[in-house]
């Protein structure tokens, strides 16, 4: 029994010392490692002490083996999070894959316009002196007069003045010529010839005709009444004469509009003011004119905005063959505005979610990248990509919402 129990001590006792040995020896060696160390070092154990009393020759100790090389950590690339939607989930839900490519870009910009009066071609008539209206030529508005042609017949009492003192004028002049051919006499003509000139000069500053001026000379006598006529030619649009009515100097009669051609018109709202620009082609279309359109372009942008709508002003000028064009009449503007080559991708392709804009790329055997985009302007069902996409790079057109919902189900796009 006693035999028994000292071989049962013996084996705890080396399987103690097995243990320790394997506890003190380096973590980064196999066991395999520990033994071939331990041979090429001239039996130095795990601790590093030698195995016997003479480890070398001359009984000089051996230097501490050098430490082991640490191994080089290769860091690792982080993972692209994606969405995998099968081809034939893909087939089933309509997923379509375009490339984003870099392609001319037209803004186009529709609104609404009306026709409206070429300023250019606009004319009051008025006068400069005082007087009353005895005869009207024009008596209603809207009616068309040719430039030159009669508009209305006014009696002043200053202009009769005048005309008289013009007259008196003349006759003085001939009188002061006649039989005096001194020295004294031709200073005489002279002075006479200027006040002439004067009294012609006076009566024309009163808006009177050559014409009318020839026929005074003519008669001898003032004209009662003298005749306003027209400056241009074109529509009667407002007549504030009426017969008998007393007329101040400057006080308008009538406004003359020319409607050879005309203005359109438009608002625009003021983020789309940076792209319109001056000179760009336009068509106009009318419900008056079914199937017929005119061509025009940007003739002016006016420089200020309506608070109430955030619109701004855009003018066209087209002509108005017959004068068919009548103001007021409502239009169809389209304005077509280059911008040049820029990358761009569906519209569809583009989701909004109110803080971002994502996009979702094609990696290829039914992998989808949800990838946050920047955009430029959209036209034509063509959205401009500022930032985040590749020119060749493919992504999702159509269906991109349904890749969405199974992203967000998944927990790829929060």
């Amino acid at each position: 029994m006693k035999k028994k129990n000292l071989i049962i001590a013996v084996l705890v006792l080396v399987l103690s010392l097995i243990g320790v040995f394997y506890l003190l020896r380096p973590f980064n060696k196999s066991p395999q490692k520990e033994v071939a160390d331990f041979l090429k070092g001239g039996g130095q154990t795990a601790g590093g002490a030698p195995a016997g009393p003479h480890a070398g020759h001359g009984g000089a100790p051996l230097a501490p083996p050098a430490p082991a090389p640490e191994e080089e950590v290769i860091p690792m690339e982080e993972e692209v999070p994606t969405v995998e939607i099968p081809l034939d989930k893909q087939q089933l839900i309509g997923v379509k894959v375009v490339e984003a490519a870099v392609k001319p870009l037209v803004k186009v910009t529709r609104t609404v316009g009306r026709v409206a009066y070429d300023e250019t071609r606009l004319a009051t008539v008025n006068t400069k002196f005082e007087g009353w209206i005895e005869r009207l030529h024009v008596d209603y508005t809207g009616k068309y007069v040719r430039k030159g042609e009669p508009l209305a017949d006014l009696y002043s009492p200053e202009l009769y003045a005048t005309q008289q003192e013009y007259l008196n004028l003349l006759k003085w002049s001939e009188e002061s010529t006649k039989g005096k051919d001194d020295e004294i006499g031709g200073m005489l003509s002279r002075d006479a010839q200027s006040l002439v000139e004067a009294g012609r000069q006076r009566l024309k500053l009163f808006d009177i005709t050559d014409k009318e001026i020839k026929r005074i000379e003519e008669s001898g006598k003032p004209v009662r009444t003298l005749t306003i006529y027209s400056p241009v030619g074109g529509y009667v649009v407002e007549k504030s004469a009426l017969r008998g009515m007393r007329v101040m100097p400057g006080e308008k009669l009538f406004d003359i509009a020319d409607l050879s051609t005309v203005w359109v018109l438009a608002d625009i709202y003021e983020s789309e003011l940076p792209i319109v620009k001056v000179g760009e082609p336009a068509v106009i279309s009318l419900s008056f004119f079914p199937g017929k359109e005119f061509r025009s372009k940007v003739d002016y942008i006016y420089p200020t905005l309506a608070g109430e709508t955030r619109t701004a002003k855009v003018r066209f000028s087209i002509p108005n063959p017959g004068g068919k064009l009548k103001p007021q009449m409502f239009s169809d503007v389209l304005i077509k505005s280059p911008l040049g080559r820029r990358l761009v991708v569906p519209e569809g392709a583009v989701l909004n979610t109110g803080v971002r804009q994502l996009v979702y790329v094609d990696r290829g055997e039914g992998l989808f990248e949800p990838r946050e985009v920047k955009t430029g302007v959209t036209s034509e069902g063509m959205i401009e990509v500022t930032e985040g996409l590749k020119a060749g790079e493919r992504v999702a057109a159509s269906a991109s919402f349904l890749i969405d919902s199974e992203s967000r189900l998944k927990g790829i796009v929060q």
